[in-house]
């Protein structure tokens, strides 16, 4: 109980200051009639020397930005139905898993290119084409330990952040100059943008509807949705089973946990499932819609509160390079289908 209580203790500075400046993000979003997650992100950004040093703010910004993130995206699950899947349909499945397959080949041949460790391309290509920092993290664990291991974890975390975030504002520009029906820029935000946060950012400061196609879109390419229902695959089986074949890691042995699907993404399934096969009332549908929306503007506060887009400049170009690479690769892959279609 001692210890509950020294967390939740450590936790309140900064999910009050993130709050509070989740809360500016809305007043100013209503008076002024501009995207809620943008003017979240912004403030954020603005604040971020709160998160810097070790502040007491810290930890509270770090439960924000993760835990409080998941709780929004699982209550988003009440405004989805197995019938709104069916907008995304066979050919949309198949185009995001071979645009997350090609995107961690493209990321090897890079890296190759180079003059770089192979293992790193298919770091830098995993994040960039499931789920950004969340994929490197889980990604570098399964990768064959090597000298620049953690360093290359870290590059590729500030990289795909970086990327993501950057994305997260050009990205819907770019949907609005070229014109796309809210769900073209629902697949197209949600195929592209790394990091759950910016996909939930970038979707609702489209439309609502573009928000909601978006963030199924994404969770699509993290869970890899091969057919309309929920039979759901998380990625990184996948990428377990690729990158032990692919480099024959020699400590096979030590590596042999089956990753657990994220209890977010089982929880988003359940509210989805529910709300398919149960007559909910419309308050009930309502109020999870009003929490979940806060929830989100609070969590995209807090992400812009971590940003320190000044530390690139403590890396290399050529690890930047591959990662702006494969950021257009997908980008430029989702572009070319959707205007095939």
């Amino acid at each position: 109980m001692n210890d509950i209580a020294v967390k939740c203790k450590n936790i309140w500075p900064g999910l009050g200051i993130a709050t509070i400046t989740g809360m500016a993000a809305l007043f100013l979003s209503e008076h002024y009639h501009a995207p809620a997650m943008l003017f979240a992100l912004l403030l954020g950004m603005a604040v971020s020397f709160l998160y810097q040093n070790n502040t007491p703010c810290a930890c509270g910004i770090d439960f924000t930005a993760s835990t409080l993130l998941r709780a929004g995206v699982v209550l988003l699950g009440l405004r989805i139905a197995l019938g709104d899947l069916a907008v995304l349909g066979w050919q949309t499945a198949l185009m995001l898993a071979g645009a997350i397959m090609t995107t961690i080949v493209v990321g090897v041949g890079l890296a190759k290119a180079l003059g770089l460790q192979k293992r790193f391309g298919a770091l830098t290509g995993g994040s960039v084409a499931i789920c950004g920092a969340s994929a490197a993290l889980a990604i570098s664990t399964i990768l064959p330990k090597g000298e620049n291991h953690e360093r290359d974890t870290l590059l590729t975390v500030i990289g795909v952040t970086a990327m993501s975030t950057i994305a997260m504002v050009l990205y819907p520009i770019i949907a609005g100059q070229l014109g796309m029906t809210d769900t073209e820029a629902g697949i197209f935000l949600g195929g592209t943008i790394h990091d759950v946060a910016q996909v939930v950012g970038a979707g609702y400061s489209v439309s609502e509807s573009a928000g909601d196609l978006a963030t199924l879109t994404k969770l699509v390419r993290v869970a890899m949705l091969i057919v309309r229902v929920a039979m759901l695959m998380p990625v990184v089986l996948i990428m377990m089973v690729f990158i032990k074949h692919f480099f024959h890691a020699k400590n096979r042995a030590e590596s042999n946990e089956v990753p657990k699907m994220p209890l977010f993404l089982i929880g988003f399934i359940a509210l989805m499932l529910l709300n398919s096969f149960v007559v909910l009332p419309e308050f009930v549908i309502e109020t999870g819609t009003q929490i979940s929306r806060f929830f989100l503007v609070v969590s995209i506060t807090a992400i812009g509160m971590k940003s320190n887009l000044g530390k690139l400049a403590e890396v290399g170009v050529l690890p930047i390079v591959m990662i702006v690479a494969e950021t257009l690769w997908i980008a430029l892959l989702i572009l070319g289908f959707l205007y095939a279609m």
